[in-house]
């Protein structure tokens, strides 16, 4: 080849080559000044999330944008730094999260012209359906004011919004409160004594899985008469009745009944029907007079007022007292004072004794009047304690006082208030003493007297109140209970036969203790929780754990306990109170608990109810059931 022509062939493909060089070394720097360029303005917006790649004049976008306006946002602020059909979008955008479920609730608000319903429900829930059966069971007009959601109905729900319609029922003036779960009654009842029995109505209705609150309230009562009385003699001072209009009137007659010597606690009744704004006013005067004395008795009735001094009282002292007391009184009170007179020691007062006895028998002994009067104690008496218990020992007499017989009567009538005592009538005074186990009875019998024997007539009350006789005090509380039943299993194991949920013949026994307790605590919201070892598979454990939970309920129905508030929940291993690498920790992880359910703790929206309500009794764990598969069962 002449050399000239191999001389241009090499310099074609020397700039040729150099070319190509130039050429990749400016797509090389389009490619760097464009990632670093788009970058930097994505990061100045702050789309630090945008990944920039450039591929050639191409410009590729890539990451998740947290939502569609910002993944839009990143294409403009690209394109902004280089021309936008460079731009490749492949970023994506976050999944929306799933709108979370409102809070589903309804407050039913009662009165005596109709029941209205106001909040949100799920739209699966029957609306006509719950109109109706609020409407049923008021059988008063019914306002829906209720909004639906397109929600699933949470756990509870269903359970909480039937319990509200039967509950309504008995609440006339009440706002109940649903939700998934839970109910919170809010009501005012005529008297303490319709407060505890409607609590106690609701109560023993209520599912165990549900979360019960009870706000009910009872108004003052109307005491009639409005009496008080202040005792002081040899046994101390001592209130038999304590009436007040406000609790601070009531602190006004505390204090000084305490300055008069009062021992230990005491509370007033506090209620309507005073006969005076300055009834504290002029009990605190009465009762500082009669400390003057040193004895007797102060008694009330409305604005009645009787100062009873002590036999044997100086008459100097007493006029002074009484006199000073008169001038110190409020208006409207009135003043009775009285000196007993010391009785003849040679003759001796005359006397009627009535004597009631723990088992109910009656003795009727000393002075009548006549016979028609000895007649008409008896019947009288036989009508009060039964015809079959009434012994008549008493004598008829003359020159007896003329209000003796109401007296005898009044007595007689007044021991009818305890468990066991005697009355004792004489010309001087009515005394009456025993025991009772109503708190109440002491006021009772003294509001009782002071409305029949007038203000002439002094008693003396003498009753002693004994928790033993209290047919409520004496039941055991709901810990106590759920402590003697962990006693129980925790000294007797509940086991069962081998890999099954059958109780062991050996248990029997301590089923029939358990079953003595249950019966003894009256109603009780209470889980039987099963637990087992670890060894086995999981789910067979909390099947095996959920069956012997309830053959014990079962156990107990058979035994004629009352299970209508108890549930039965297997935990299978989960909650475990011992290792469970020894046999002597898989023996005690195997067990039975009783656990009372709480009836008022909140808990979180859609959870369920009966778990939380099981976890939060379950503070301390002990008690007995077998494991399962392969477990070493007993």
């Amino acid at each position: 080849m002449p050399r000239a022509t191999t001389l241009s062939v090499a310099a074609f493909v020397t700039a040729a080559a150099a070319a190509l060089v130039a050429a990749n070394s400016s797509v090389q720097l389009v490619e760097d000044n464009s990632e670093i360029g788009v970058r930097d303005a994505l990061d100045a917006n702050a789309l630090t999330w945008a990944e920039v790649e450039a591929d050639g004049l191409r410009v590729l976008l890539a990451g998740t944008a947290p939502n569609e306006a910002l993944r839009f946002r990143a294409l403009s602020v690209a394109g902004s730094v280089v021309d936008a059909a460079r731009i490749i979008d492949e970023m994506e955008v976050q999944a929306a999260q799933a709108i979370t479920a409102p809070r589903f609730s309804a407050e039913v608000l009662r009165n005596t012209s109709g029941v209205s319903i106001i909040g949100l429900i799920p739209e699966s829930t029957d609306r006509d359906e719950m109109v109706a059966g609020f409407s049923a069971m008021s059988d008063l007009p019914v306002t829906d004011l209720l909004e639906t959601a397109d929600y699933p109905a949470p756990g509870g729900w269903e359970d909480a919004l039937a319990f509200a319609i039967t509950a309504i029922d008995d609440l006339p003036r009440a706002k109940v409160s649903v939700a998934a779960g839970r109910v919170e009654v809010t009501a005012i009842t005529e008297s303490a004594e319709a407060k505890a029995a409607l609590e106690q109505d609701l109560t023993r209705a209520a599912p165990p899985a549900l979360q019960l609150t009870l706000n009910i309230t009872a108004p003052r009562p109307v005491i009639t008469p409005f009496t008080l009385r202040f005792v002081i003699d040899d046994a101390g001072a001592r209130f038999d009745a304590c009436s007040a209009d406000t609790e601070t009137s009531e602190a006004r007659i505390l204090d000084a009944a305490y300055a008069a010597g009062l021992d230990g606690t005491a509370r007033c009744t506090i209620g309507m029907g005073v006969p005076s704004p300055n009834w504290g006013q002029a009990v605190e005067t009465a009762i500082a007079a009669l400390a003057d004395l040193g004895a007797g008795s102060v008694t009330f009735s409305n604005a009645d007022v009787t100062l009873v001094a002590a036999e044997g009282t100086d008459q100097r002292l007493f006029d002074r007292v009484t006199g000073e007391l008169e001038t110190a009184l409020p208006e409207v009170f009135a003043l009775t004072p009285v000196l007993p007179e010391t009785p003849d020691p040679a003759t001796g007062p005359a006397e009627f004794v009535a004597t009631l006895s723990p088992e109910g028998q009656v003795q009727l002994r000393g002075r009548l009047a006549d016979e028609k009067m000895r007649e008409v104690t008896d019947s009288f008496a036989r009508a009060k304690f039964g015809s079959d218990k009434v012994y008549t020992a008493a004598r008829v007499v003359d020159d007896l006082p003329a209000d003796w017989s109401t007296r005898v009567l009044t007595g007689l009538q007044a021991l009818a208030y305890l468990h066991n005592g005697s009355v004792t009538v004489t010309p001087d005074a009515l005394t009456l003493s025993g025991q009772s186990g109503n708190r109440n009875a002491r006021a009772s019998v003294a509001q009782f007297m002071a409305s029949k024997l007038g203000q002439d007539s002094p008693y003396k009350i003498d009753v002693v109140y004994i928790e033993a006789l209290d047919p409520i005090a004496a039941l055991p509380t709901p810990q106590e209970c759920e402590a003697d039943l962990g006693q129980i299993v925790s000294a007797s194991k509940i086991t069962f036969e081998p890999g099954s949920a059958t109780i062991d013949e050996s248990a029997l026994s301590t089923m029939d203790m358990i079953a003595e307790v249950l019966q003894a605590c009256g109603d009780l919201r209470l889980e039987v929780q099963g637990h087992t070892d670890s060894q086995g598979r999981e789910e067979m454990n909390l099947a095996l754990s959920q069956a012997r939970a309830e053959s014990v309920l079962n156990e107990l129905r058979a035994r004629r306990v009352l299970t209508g508030s108890f549930i039965a929940k297997g935990y299978g291993e989960t909650r475990p109170i011992a290792e469970n690498d020894t046999e002597a920790g898989r023996e005690a992880n195997r067990r039975i608990e009783f656990r009372l359910i709480a009836s008022t703790q909140p808990q979180p929206e859609g959870e369920t109810t009966l778990e939380s309500a099981a976890e939060s009794g379950d503070t301390e764990r002990g008690d007995g059931v077998d494991g399962a598969e392969g477990s070493g069962d007993e």
